[in-house]
């Protein structure tokens, strides 16, 4: 790496400013969504079957959020969240029911990460049915709030439903949750017309929008009122500050009418991008459980991690990523183009330069684990001549942000594990990575406490 390189050592982990998830942020900055909040809460207080049947409920209520992704509905179940939370004092958990490409999450693995989210320790080995039986064992008491996002079946939702109607659980999908009792689906379009104009107007500023506020509105049209597409479309803008809004518009009425809305903001987006900024992001769909960092961005790209995290941050500024709630400089890649940018990177990037970018990313973190443990064994003359001997950008400064990053990067690390053991071509790197993945997480939280994720 060159100079100027953003140092794994100045990656300052401050949890002094973390925010929980029984205390949310007064302002969230969220838009419209009026009536469907309205009935979501009504139907919280609405009585269930068994409660009209005089049998008292006998497991929790289930609300269901609908909506294709790029609709908007997993800010609507968080906003909803943030507003009933009080009525659930032991707080809100959170999973995600399928993975960035769409696969299906096994109960088993969404059942011991939610007790280890509750700081329940579940026994290494246990199987599916012993894991979900601790689950509602460890809520049998609680008052909470189970937001599931990106479900694929009602199995796993109803698997996963505490035995109490004391909690809530808000699922959201893509379509109904057939077999789920007594559920109304709050099923989402657009946005009204104000609220998807103030959301364009969050990134381009007032004025254009107050010069030419039929533009606006024929660009608002054109999204559909989709809240992904006006992202776009508005991140679009804002790094235009020369353009008017009915530029935009011009451009995507002219626009071929295939695909989406958000398929044709998108298209418009990517191709307006430098071509190795564009080149990144298309390797993006690769990033582990989509949760990347400067050092993934840096090892897929082949780039340095200064240059990455710039880059990544102008993705943020673009809509094109979301920054991820981590003490540490973390990014989300939107579910809604993950599928997208998996389809353009096979387009543009020949199989053999996509593997060649997995194997520098899992190679990566390979030598971030060994920095990792190799920093609690400073006692060892050895081990400092070889923690010496490392890239400057990839050492910790002492043991506890080794600590801290080895925690906030847990979900990512173990969606690598398995995504390296899935790919049979990468078999060395597979078991370089898993094996450096036990010996950190065993030097920094011992084997009790690393057992169950490994």
């Amino acid at each position: 790496m060159g100079s100027g390189v953003w140092p794994v050592t100045d990656q300052a982990v401050d949890t002094d400013g973390a925010r929980l998830s029984q205390d949310p942020a007064e302002d969230s900055g969220f838009l419209g969504r009026t009536r469907e909040l309205k009935e979501l809460r009504a139907d919280i207080e609405r009585a269930g079957l068994d409660t009209l049947s005089g049998r008292k409920a006998p497991r929790a209520r289930v609300l269901l959020i609908a909506g294709r992704p790029g609709s908007g509905r997993t800010a609507l179940a968080e906003e909803l969240a943030a507003q009933v939370v009080d009525a659930y004092p032991d707080g809100v958990l959170r999973a995600r029911l399928s993975e960035p490409d769409g696969t299906r999450v096994p109960v088993g693995r969404l059942a011991r990460d939610l007790l280890t989210e509750m700081d329940r320790t579940a026994p290494p080995g246990a199987d599916e049915d012993d894991l979900t039986e601790a689950l509602r064992a460890a809520l049998a008491d609680r008052r909470v709030l189970l937001l599931l996002d990106a479900v694929a079946d009602a199995e796993q939702v109803d698997a996963l439903l505490p035995d109490t109607p004391d909690c809530l659980a808000v699922a959201v999908a893509e379509g109904p949750l057939t077999g789920i009792a007594d559920v109304r689906p709050c099923t989402l379009g657009g946005l009204d017309t104000k609220s998807a104009v103030e959301l364009l107007s969050r990134h381009t500023g007032s004025v254009r929008i107050t010069v030419d506020p039929r533009a606006a509105e024929q660009l608002v049209e054109l999204c559909q009122a989709q809240p992904a597409a006006l992202t776009l479309a508005g991140g679009w803008l804002a790094a235009r500050p020369q353009a008017a809004v009915a530029d935009l518009a011009k451009h995507l009425h002219a626009e071929a009418e295939e695909g989406s809305a958000l398929d044709r903001v998108f298209r418009l987006v990517h191709a307006s991008l430098p071509g190795t900024a564009a080149r990144m992001l298309r390797l993006l769909s690769l990033a582990p459980a989509g949760l990347v960092d400067p050092h993934t961005a840096s090892a897929l790209a082949g780039c340095s991690v200064s240059g990455a995290r710039t880059t990544l941050d102008d993705f943020v500024a673009l809509g094109l990523l979301r920054a991820a709630d981590s003490p540490l400089p973390e990014y989300e890649v939107p579910g809604c183009l993950h599928a997208r940018l998996a389809r353009l990177a096979r387009k543009h990037e020949r199989p053999a330069e996509l593997q060649l970018a997995r194997a520098r990313m899992l190679e990566r973190t390979v030598r971030l684990l060994q920095s990792c443990r190799a920093v609690t064994e400073t006692d060892s003359p050895q081990a400092r001549e070889k923690l010496l001997a490392t890239p400057r950008d990839l050492r910790f400064p002492h043991p506890r942000a080794a600590a801290d990053w080895l925690r906030a990067r847990r979900p990512a690390l173990l969606a690598a594990a398995r995504l390296a053991v899935a790919d049979g071509e990468l078999d060395t790197l597979a078991r370089r990575l898993m094996s450096q993945l036990v010996r950190a997480m065993v030097a920094h939280f011992g084997t009790q406490a690393a057992a169950p994720d490994l």
